[in-house]
């Protein structure tokens, strides 16, 4: 370990664990049946698991590991309002009418968890604080300059643009050239969120088992057999929600989903002077850059917490911490010197269209592929998947759609991120000095 940036009292897990470790629930009797079975009890799953309450429908939530190990307590706390839909790194982003519709469903997804926030009065450190979006290039910019409308009429962003030369109204850092702010967008604590989610499912009577892994899923004539080391429920039907943590039980899901680790440290507490130079406007700050960067001050402002793609594939958060040390310095030169107290990682589910999906696939409902933007994405999908499964949808979500494309070649193992990882630092290093 390089001693000269890691503090004293550094641990390797999420900073957000300070406030709310997952832990195993009291182990569960499982029953015999249940009208739905939940696979995934992070935000997509207790969201379903809430709305099929809401509307009368028994559920059972499994979990293999304790609820809100995976994603759910391990981002970066960051809630956008639809601006990421239809970006795509691998292809052709989409055209803004193809768009439109994702987006306003998006922004419907941002309106969803900040009522829900505020109605049930979850303490996670909701912050409406806006979004800045460094531009990497002046090309990069330029797209802004052609997106903002858009964003503004489609997804109701409350967007403009800012010039490199007030760039330091919204960062501490001259790093980029130029950039977008999104006012309609927010950070939270997201362990914290979860918490709250997972208390009023408790509340609210919701069913759910910690360290069940599912063995096997076989379909019969009245529904399902969920098959777990602690016996078998007869489920009527079952909701995919593992996201990047899906695995072998549903071979036709996983080789849909990839899961990439993103990587975040999280530095000492700075002196207040030097804390308030970061994010004056106390925003959401990330970039356009093909290997992302995103960060933001911790709920106390005491800390700031950044995160990215330090290295394409899965490895030890202390390995990639050094290069997020170096990506942050880049951009804050003043934070040289400064300790990390925590370093970790989690797994982002990508898609292979870039898109989230929810529907309904050899008759397993699922909501998966957060792309990236998985608090508010995941939250409204499996929302949106619970009133489907009980006949209650009075509209087709944007996001439930029959295709969800694989590839022959992909089978859910990640051999080739590290090719990609390339790629996109090849093409990020063009755009810097041509675009």
């Amino acid at each position: 370990m390089n001693s000269e940036i890691f503090h004293k009292d550094f641990k390797a897990q999420p900073f957000w664990w300070e406030a709310h470790r997952p832990s195993a629930l009291p182990e569960l009797a499982l029953p015999r049946e249940a009208r739905v079975v939940i696979v995934g009890a992070g935000y997509a799953g207790l969201s379903a698991a809430l709305e099929l309450t809401a509307l009368g429908l028994d559920c059972l939530v499994l979990d293999a590991n304790e609820p809100g190990f995976g994603a759910s307590t391990r981002n970066g706390g960051m809630v956008s309002g639809g601006v990421n839909v239809g970006k795509r790194y691998l292809s052709k982003p989409m055209a803004a009418d193809e768009a439109a519709p994702f987006m306003a469903d998006a922004a419907d997804a941002f309106t969803l968890i900040e009522d829900l926030i505020t109605k049930e009065k979850i303490d996670c450190g909701w912050t409406k604080a806006g979004y800045f979006l460094g531009a990497w290039c002046k090309s990069h910019y330029d797209d802004m300059a052609k997106k903002v409308g858009h964003l503004n009429a489609a997804a109701k962003s409350d967007s403009y643009l800012v010039p490199q030369e007030r760039q330091r109204e919204e960062i501490g850092s001259d790093y980029y050239r130029g950039g977008m702010v999104v006012g309609r967008a927010a950070h939270i604590h997201p362990a914290l969120f979860f918490k709250g989610l997972l208390e009023l499912c408790q509340k609210r009577g919701v069913k759910i088992a910690s360290k069940t892994p599912v063995g096997k899923l076989t379909q019969n004539a009245t529904g399902w057999s969920v098959e777990t080391a602690r016996g078998i429920i007869m489920a009527g039907d079952v909701i995919i929600a593992t996201n990047g943590y899906t695995g072998d039980i549903t071979p036709q899901l996983k080789r849909r989903v990839v899961p990439v680790g993103s990587y975040i440290i999280a530095t000492e507490e700075l002196p207040p002077d030097l804390a308030a130079t970061l994010s004056p406007k106390n925003r959401s700050i990330a970039d356009t850059r093909r290997v992302l960067t995103y960060y933001r001050m911790s709920p106390d402002k005491k800390r700031l917490i950044f995160g990215g793609r330090a290295k394409f594939g899965h490895t030890d958060p202390v390995e990639t911490a050094p290069i997020l040390y170096q990506f942050m310095t880049d951009r804050y030169p003043q934070l040289k010197g400064v300790k990390i107290t925590h370093a970790w990682t989690g797994n982002v589910a990508f898609t292979l269209d870039e898109m989230p999906h929810m529907g309904k696939f050899d008759n397993l409902h699922y909501a998966l592929g957060c792309n990236g933007s998985g608090i508010a994405m995941m939250t409204y999908l499996g929302q949106q998947t619970a009133r489907k499964v009980a006949g209650k949808s009075n509209r087709v979500c944007a996001f439930d759609r029959p295709e969800f494309p694989d590839h022959p070649l992909y089978n859910g193992s990640t051999w080739f991120l590290p090719f990609v990882g390339r790629y996109f630092r090849a093409r990020d290093w063009i755009d810097r000095r041509l675009g």
